[in-house]
């Protein structure tokens, strides 16, 4: 009797997680319909984050494939991710008629400078922080709440610091960075061949407390969003991927015949799915559990170097951007392309586009006129052309996945951040 309460219980749980999951994806009908069909209530599926149902089926693929519990977790460090957030963009309207939408205005302010050419930059999931990484070796790291202190004239803290750590661990210049998606760990890819783990709770920590030894340049980093596994590009032409709690690195039997480097490396919000954007101007797509390549996009940008490349919220569509100074979309399940944004020149660095937190603009840089360019993310038409102030070729753009802010940095040495004014 007991089991057959207890497994009612589980049934009502999973019923609400069914319908918390479709309300977050924007598809109400077929939630009320399901809640209706199983008499779940409503109520009981709002107190359930949307994306809940996503992170418990990326844990248990995670566990499926013989992973263990987060050494993070069993240290205390736990977090939560905030919800992915209704109102995803349709991009399945291919034929998209009416104006454009009008981006906001935006403030940019000069936040600090490396003693080099600042290389990437990295938000955290719940928006709070962000770091940048530098051709100087170190690693910058900011209070999203303090920068915008001190853009506030009036502000009663007039000497808030943005910068609240700064991390000196590495050898050579930092490629790219992630942090955990649960724990407050930052992760570092470097030219001197390691990944390295900063614990950012420790307010005296300016040293890794952990470092993965690669055979090769790590070019990008990406963690699963389970955390307890990492993808690493490198100049080896096949991912890296590591279990974070052994550091044991596992290859695709399925290499797909690449011989090229790889530039960037990104999961999809669930983890079932991976991309890599290699030198060849090729983006893969790989099955995150298998590790099998199930979409090829041979010259996706011609023969120049694909930079870029990451995953809608739904996962149905890719972003990429490339050193032919071209944007494009591509739908996931057939390769095919959909939109092209075009109007940013970017050829000599390894930039990436980027949408905004509501999906419904696309932002890059233009290296040639120091510019962030912006488009309508549905109809690709170019919306804002923003000075970076930059002296030298912005390099680098990254924003908030939680709101209208984001970070820009480059040649000359400069962090700026840009939020929207009201």
């Amino acid at each position: 009797m007991d089991e057959a309460v207890q497994e009612a219980k589980l049934l009502r749980q999973v019923n609400a997680l069914i319908v918390a999951h479709l309300r977050g994806q924007s598809l109400g009908q077929a939630a009320a319909a399901v809640a209706a069909a199983t008499m779940t209530p409503l109520s009981a599926a709002d107190s359930v984050p949307s994306n809940h149902l996503l992170r418990l089926v990326a844990k248990g693929l995670a566990a499926e494939r013989g992973g263990a519990a987060s050494a993070f977790d069993s240290a205390g460090l736990g977090g939560v991710v905030p919800p992915l957030g209704s109102g995803a963009v349709d991009f399945s309207v291919l034929d998209v008629r009416g104006s454009s939408k009008s981006f906001p205005k935006h403030e940019a302010r000069h936040v600090s400078d490396h003693k080099n050419i600042a290389r990437c930059a990295k938000f955290s999931p719940d928006g709070k922080y962000f770091a940048t990484g530098s051709a100087d070796t170190s690693i910058k790291f900011f209070e999203v709440a303090k920068v915008k202190q001190t853009m506030i004239g009036d502000s009663k803290d007039g000497n808030a610091r943005p910068v609240i750590r700064t991390f000196y661990d590495h050898m050579q210049p930092i490629n790219d960075l992630d942090f955990h998606p649960e724990s407050p760990i930052l992760i570092s890819a470097s030219k001197d061949n390691t990944i390295k783990f900063f614990d950012f709770s420790k307010t005296n920590a300016r040293k890794a407390f952990r470092v993965i030894q690669d055979t090769h340049n790590v070019r990008s980093v990406c963690f699963h969003p389970c955390g307890d596994y990492l993808l690493a590009g490198t100049d080896h032409p096949v991912a890296h991927l590591y279990d974070v709690n052994t550091f044991t690195c596992f290859l695709s039997a399925n290499p797909q015949d690449s011989s090229s480097a790889i530039n960037q490396v990104r999961y999809s919000c669930t983890g079932s799915l991976y991309v890599t954007a290699s030198k060849d101007g090729s983006l893969r797509i790989w099955d995150g559990v298998s590790a099998e390549c199930v979409r090829p996009i041979i010259g996706a940008h011609g023969s120049a170097e694909a930079t870029g490349a990451v995953f809608t919220k739904d996962e149905r569509y890719l972003l990429s951007c490339g050193k032919d100074s071209s944007v494009k979309l591509w739908e996931v399940g057939t390769g095919r392309l959909v939109k092209q944004y075009a109007g940013a020149v970017h050829r000599q660095f390894c930039c990436q586009a980027v949408f905004n937190e509501t999906e419904e603009f696309v932002l890059s840089v233009d290296e040639q006129n120091s510019e962030v360019v912006v488009w309508d993310a549905l109809t690709a038409e170019k919306v804002a052309r923003l000075p970076s102030g930059s002296t030298g070729a912005p390099r680098w753009l990254d924003h908030s996945p939680v709101e209208p802010v984001f970070v820009t940095c480059g040649n000359d040495r400069s962090i700026r951040f840009w939020k929207q004014t009201v």
